[in-house]
């Protein structure tokens, strides 16, 4: 069981749950520094996109989710369903990011037809 498969529907295309594990979840809680800060907000005057944070933010989604998988291995899991991400402030200079969802252990289901979307 090496791979995960993470959704965030209720359930896995060609896939039958066969055991709900629970809720599992990953998190990390961010902060830019003073510079990236400093830099952030003078690109607020001029308006556009922040890069600065859009990357910040990027990596914490990716390391929340990377988490969230080590987390449903650790419970046995084959697959993750319902996934969502959740940020929140704390103390006006962290972000707190968390990707959560159910752990389920799921088999292939044979026979089944597939649906091609163009």
């Amino acid at each position: 069981m090496d791979d995960i498969i993470v959704v965030t529907s209720d359930y896995v295309p060609g896939h039958r749950i066969v055991k709900i594990l629970g809720v599992t979840w990953g998190l990390t809680v961010r902060s830019r520094g003073i510079g990236g800060n400093l830099v952030a907000g003078l690109r607020t005057i001029a308006g556009g996109e922040i890069k600065e944070y859009v990357t910040l933010l990027n990596d914490a989604r990716e390391t929340a989710l990377q988490r969230l998988i080590q987390s449903a291995k650790a419970l046995g899991a084959t697959a993750v369903i319902n996934m969502r991400f959740d940020t929140s402030d704390m103390a006006q200079a962290m972000t707190e990011i968390v990707a959560y969802g159910t752990a389920v252990v799921t088999e292939p289901v044979e026979n089944q037809q597939t649906v091609t979307l163009s």
